[in-house]
C-alpha cells in the first residue's frame, strides 16, 4: 500500500438521510478509482462499507464504514454514516474525524430530516461541503426540485456545478459548468461509460443561465477574477476551481453535484472534485501541537480478531510496531500490523503520515475516544460529544443462568457505540438499557445474540415510585417476646406528619422523664427508617415526613437496642396506614422538539400522557415544546414522536420532581404490587 503525504489525503465524511444513496455512492467512488475490486449493492448485501448481517438484512447502513479510493495521487479516506436518527452517534464518529463532508441527497426525495440533521452536524464542526444529489436515473428524480429545497431549507449558498441531462427514467448525461462539456452516458451502461460531447441545443440556454450564475458567485469572491468578470474575460477552469475551494473553505460556496451511485454516472467528476475542492489536513488547524496526536474514534469487534481499533492521526508520523502512550489509562500500547480499512478488508501498511486514518487490531487498554501520543510528551484530546440517548428499555435474559455473561456483551456492545449505555439499578432490580431509539436497542440485541451468544428479550423498565403521607397520626409499636432466660422488650410511641416534597426525612426526639433510655432512642429512629422502605400503599420508599417518638417504656433486663430497633418498625407499620399515604410518581422535564405544522398533533399524543405543557417557543425551524410528564407514561414515547412527526421530532428528557399520583393510578400500583407479592388480584 503507497503512503500518501499529509497534503495528498482527504478525510471526507458522506451524511444524509437514510437511503438517499450514500453507501451506493461510496462503494461506486472506491470502485471507479480502483480501490475496490467490484461494485456491490445494496439489495444483494454486497456493498463496501455495509457488511454487518444487520446491515445486509435491514438494507440499511447501522455502523461507520470507512473505506478508500486512490485517485489524482491521492488518497481519500471515505467516511459512510448511517443516515436513520436512531444511528446518529455514528455520523458524530464519522465527522469528529473529517476535513470535509459531502452531503447526499436523492434526486426523488430532496432535503428530509436527516439530511437538516447532518447540515446543522457539519455546521457544529465547521466542515466544507459538497452537495450531491443522487439517484438521478431513479423514477420522478427532479434536478430542479431538489436544487430548491436546498436553497429553501439548508442554504441559499448552494451553486450547481454539474447539471443532468434528463430527470428520472431520462437521465442519460451530465453538464459540467468547469469543462463547459455533456458527459453523454452509453445507453445500456451499467459502469459508467461515457463520452465528452457538445452541449445539446436543447440545454444551452439552462447552461449559459447556470455558467453565469456560477462565474458570478466565484468571481464576487477575489477582487482579480472579478475585475475579469466585470470586464468581460472569460475565467479559465483553473483559476475557478481554487477560487471556489477558497470560498467553500470560508462557507460561502456550496457547489452541487449530481450522478447516480448505481449506474456510476458522474463518480469520476466527483472524484475529481473531492481532490481538487476539498481540503487536506495540513489545511485545518489540528487540535493540538504535538509531536504525535491520535484518537481512537471507532471500535469494531471481530470474531477470531478480537478489538479493532480505528483512529485518526492528528499529529506526526507512525511507523508499524511502534509504541505510543496513552495518558488516559497510563499505559503503553505496541501498535503492530498497522493497517488502512477498505470496509472489512485491511490492508498493511509501513507508515501513516499526519492527517492519515489507519486501524490495529488488539489493542489491551486504548478505547474509543483515548488518545495516543509520546509518552514524553502525553496528550489528552477532549473527548467527542455523542448525543443523549432518547429510550430506555429493560432487558432480561432468556436463559436462566445468563446473566454474567449478558453484563459482558453489553460492555463490549458499548465499546463498539458509545451512544449506547446500561446499568444495573438496585432499586428496580432491573438491567437498564439506554440508546437513540427503540429501534437501536432491539438492533443491538440481535448483536448481542449474534456475537456473543447472550439471548435477551426488551421489558418494560419499572418505575421508582415513592410514599408519603398527607396527614398526621399516632400510635405504639411494642415488641415483647420471652423464651426462656433473657427477653426482648422495646415499646415507642410515635407520632408521624408530613414534610414538604424534597424534605426527606427527619426524626424528633421528644421523649422526658427517661421512659426510654437515651441510648435506646436512635435505635427506634432506625428501625422507622428501616420500616419506611416498604410504604403502605405498595412497597415503595416512604419520604417527606417527620417521626416524633414522644413516649415509651422499657425493661430493665430485657430491653436492648435490637428490642427497640423492632418496636421502630412495628410502629411505623401501625401509624403509617393511618396517616393518609399518598403514592408519590416521578415526574419528567422533557422538551420536545417537532415540526411547527406537526405542533397540534404533538400535543394531542401529549395530552392523554396526562402531560402539563409549560410553553411553546420557536427554536430555528421547530417549535420547542416544554412540559413535565409523569415517568410512566413514556415508555416507548420516541416511536410514537417518532411516527407522528414522520422522523422529524426529537425529544430530551430528564427528572424533575415527585408528585402525588392520581388516586386511580395510585389504585392500579397497589393491585401491581399484591399480586406480584401475593399473588392475589386486588
Amino acid at each position: 500500500m503507497k503512503i500518501y503525504g499529509s497534503d495528498a489525503i482527504r478525510n471526507v465524511a458522506f451524511v444524509g438521510h437514510g437511503a438517499s444513496g450514500k453507501t451506493t455512492l461510496v462503494d461506486a467512488l472506491a470502485f471507479v478509482a480502483g480501490s475496490s475490486r467490484r461494485h456491490g449493492a445494496i439489495k444483494d448485501g454486497s456493498t463496501l462499507t455495509d457488511t454487518s448481517p444487520d446491515e445486509i438484512d435491514r438494507q440499511h447502513s447501522i455502523s461507520l464504514g470507512v473505506g478508500f479510493a486512490e485517485w489524482m495521487n491521492a488518497k481519500i479516506n471515505l467516511l459512510d454514516t448511517p443516515g436513520y436518527l436512531d444511528f446518529f452517534g455514528e455520523v458524530v464518529c464519522g465527522l469528529s474525524v473529517a476535513d470535509a463532508a459531502v452531503v447526499v441527497l436523492s434526486g426523488v426525495s430532496g432535503v428530509e430530516v436527516g439530511t437538516e440533521k447532518c447540515w446543522n452536524a457539519c455546521d457544529h464542526y465547521h466542515l466544507p461541503r459538497i452537495l450531491f444529489v443522487s439517484g438521478m436515473d431513479k423514477d420522478h428524480a427532479n434536478f430542479e426540485r431538489v436544487f430548491n429545497d436546498v436553497k429553501e431549507h439548508l442554504t441559499p449558498k448552494v451553486l450547481p456545478v454539474e447539471i443532468p441531462v434528463g430527470d428520472g427514467l431520462q437521465f442519460r448525461g451530465i453538464i459540467n459548468l468547469f469543462t463547459q462539456t455533456c458527459q453523454l452516458f452509453k445507453a445500456g451502461s451499467k459502469a459508467g461509460e461515457y463520452e465528452d460531447v457538445a452541449i445539446p441545443p436543447e440545454y444551452q440556454e439552462i447552461f449559459q443561465r447556470y455558467a453565469e450564475q456560477m462565474t458570478e458567485a466565484v468571481a464576487a469572491t477575489d477582487d482579480a477574477l472579478l475585475e475579469k468578470y466585470l470586464g468581460g474575460e472569460s475565467i479559465p477552469r483553473e483559476e475557478v476551481v481554487p477560487a471556489m475551494k477558497k470560498a467553500m473553505m470560508a462557507g460561502d460556496i456550496v457547489p452541487l453535484f449530481c450522478g447516480s451511485g448505481e449506474l456510476q454516472h458522474g463518480v469520476r467528476a466527483l472524484l475529481t472534485e473531492i481532490v481538487e475542492l476539498l481540503p487536506s489536513p495540513m489545511e485545518r488547524t489540528p487540535p493540538v501541537e504535538a509531536p504525535l496526536t491520535g484518537r481512537v474514534f471507532k471500535t469494531l469487534s471481530e470474531p477470531h480478531v478480537g478489538d479493532i481499533s480505528i483512529f485518526r492521526l492528528y499529529t506526526g508520523t507512525l511507523k508499524n510496531g511502534e509504541e505510543v502512550w496513552n495518558a488516559e489509562h497510563s499505559v503503553a500500547e505496541k501498535l503492530n500490523h498497522l493497517s488502512v480499512q477498505q470496509g472489512k478488508e485491511r490492508f498493511e501498511v509501513a507508515e501513516l503520515c499526519t492527517g492519515d486514518i489507519g486501524s490495529v487490531a488488539k489493542l489491551k487498554n486504548t478505547h474509543t475516544n483515548d488518545t495516543f501520543s509520546r509518552k514524553d510528551h502525553p496528550v489528552r484530546l477532549p473527548p467527542m460529544e455523542f448525543p443523549e440517548g432518547e429510550a430506555t428499555s429493560a432487558v432480561i435474559v432468556k436463559q436462566r443462568g445468563e446473566e454474567d455473561k449478558l453484563a459482558a456483551g453489553l460492555h463490549k456492545l458499548h465499546e463498539e457505540d458509545p451512544t449506547f449505555h446500561f446499568e444495573y439499578n438496585s432499586e428496580l432490580g432491573q438491567t437498564l438499557l439506554h440508546g437513540m431509539g427503540e429501534r437501536h436497542l432491539e438492533i443491538l440485541l440481535g448483536r448481542l445474540a449474534r456475537k456473543y451468544g447472550v439471548h435477551a428479550e426488551l421489558t418494560r423498565p419499572r418505575v421508582a415510585y415513592r410514599e408519603t403521607f398527607r396527614g398526621m397520626a399516632e400510635g405504639q409499636g411494642k415488641h415483647k417476646k420471652q423464651s426462656g432466660g433473657r427477653g426482648q422488650y422495646g415499646d415507642c410511641h410515635i407520632r408521624i406528619a408530613p414534610l414538604a416534597r424534597g424534605s426527606g426525612y427527619e426524626f424528633v426526639d421528644s421523649v422526658v422523664g427517661g421512659v426510654i433510655p437515651n441510648k435506646f432512642i436512635p435505635a427506634v429512629d432506625k428501625g422507622i427508617q428501616e420500616a419506611a422502605q416498604r410504604g403502605p400503599i405498595a412497597g415503595y420508599p416512604t419520604v417527606d415526613f417527620r417521626a416524633e417518638c414522644f413516649f415509651g417504656s422499657y425493661h430493665d433486663v430485657d430491653s436492648n437496642e435490637m428490642s427497640f430497633k423492632m418496636a421502630g418498625i412495628l410502629a411505623f407499620r401501625a401509624v403509617s396506614a393511618k396517616a393518609r399515604p399518598v403514592l408519590l410518581e416521578p415526574i419528567m422535564a422533557v422538551q420536545v422538539w417537532a415540526p411547527s405544522d406537526l405542533l397540534g398533533d404533538v400535543l394531542g399524543d401529549l395530552s392523554p400522557r396526562r402531560a402539563q405543557i409549560l410553553s411553546t417557543e420557536q427554536d430555528g425551524r421547530l417549535t420547542k415544546v416544554n412540559a413535565l410528564v409523569p415517568q410512566s407514561e413514556l415508555y416507548r414515547y420516541s416511536t410514537a414522536l417518532h411516527s407522528i412527526t414522520h422522523g422529524r421530532g426529537t425529544h430530551r428528557e430528564r427528572f424533575h420532581g415527585y408528585a402525588e399520583a392520581p388516586g386511580e393510578v395510585a389504585t392500579k400500583v397497589a393491585a401491581e404490587h399484591k399480586k406480584e407479592t401475593t399473588g392475589e388480584e386486588e
